[in-house]
């Protein structure tokens, strides 16, 4: 178990930092159900930042699942991102209030569950630049050895470039054997996979099954079953079959369509095995679009 060794390694002493003194909180940008963020001058090393403060009752009650298991925290992994589809951190640390903290680069944009919703000209150019660019950061962040276990649009951030983040570890646990097991049914309730609800074993296909039910989204605007708030009604739901994309996305690419519909498949060993092999027909569809839309515009040209 090599990967979890540095974890097993004696904590070092914790320095308490006054938050409201070190950094110029401007304003609140955001709110999760374990966290709240500022934006934020960094008084110490003159960065535009993002303050992310955890509740320390609710992440305390989420860490006490992986009691002796010597889980790392959402700063210990945080910071050691460093890819361009994933919001950067900066460093971590402790308030005075004894709540964990992280600095994060900011990003100024908007959440991609806001254009899932507008399907706006931005989406409507851009999705399968959004899914491939999401797919990479996805990908590189299972490589690290990790599983995200909260993929859905409400934790992607695009920037005005149309570049995007993924954002929030908060629920990531290492992609071990120790952390697969049943039992931790944690997450958005509409895109937990099926093994997930049913607090059987997990591993990465959670996420994949995740991120096709956010590109599922980001066609149609709904999600592939008709499913309440509570992880019940998500359990009855998903014991039935998903809608199918191409009656509720008129005019979607057949190789699109058959590839995130397989992402959606009840069972892990039915889906996409891995994020990459998923964006590998993704890839295929967008050049031989972007080709024929080149082919129709030199013919029209020629008219």
């Amino acid at each position: 178990m090599n990967f979890l060794n540095k974890w097993f390694k004696r904590k070092p002493k914790v320095f308490r930092t006054d938050i409201t003194k070190r950094f110029e909180l401007i304003g609140r940008v955001g709110q999760g159900s374990m966290s709240k963020v500022w934006r934020a001058n960094d008084t110490v090393s003159g960065k535009h930042v993002a303050v992310k403060v955890l509740d320390k009752y609710k992440t305390a009650r989420f860490e006490a699942r992986f009691y002796g298991l010597n889980k790392p925290t959402e700063g210990e992994i945080a910071v050691q991102l460093k890819h361009k589809y994933v919001v950067n951190t900066y460093e971590f640390g402790t308030t005075i209030d004894d709540e964990q903290f992280l600095v994060m680069e900011f990003v100024e944009g908007v959440s991609l569950s806001f254009l899932v919703d507008m399907q706006n000209e931005m989406m409507l150019k851009n999705r399968l630049n959004f899914m491939l660019q999401l797919g990479e950061g996805i990908k590189y962040f299972h490589e690290a050895g990790w599983i995200h276990r909260d993929i859905c649009p409400r934790n992607v951030v695009v920037d005005p470039e149309g570049v995007v983040k993924l954002i929030d570890f908060g629920l990531v646990v290492p992609n071990t054997p120790t952390f697969q097991k049943p039992g931790n049914r944690t997450g958005t309730a509409s895109y937990m996979a099926p093994e997930l609800i049913k607090r059987q074993t997990t591993d990465q296909r959670i996420d994949i099954f995740a991120y096709a039910v956010t590109c599922f989204e980001m066609f149609t605007k709904l999600h592939p079953w008709d499913t309440g708030e509570t992880l019940e009604a998500v359990l009855q739901a998903i014991n039935q079959p998903p809608k199918d994309i191409r009656g509720m996305a008129p005019g979607i690419d057949e190789q699109i369509a058959a590839t995130i519909m397989k992402g959606l498949e009840k069972h892990p060993n039915d889906r996409w095995q891995t994020i990459d092999e998923m964006m590998h027909p993704i890839r295929e569809a967008r050049q031989r679009l972007k080709q024929a839309a080149a082919d129709r515009r030199k013919r029209k040209s020629r008219e």
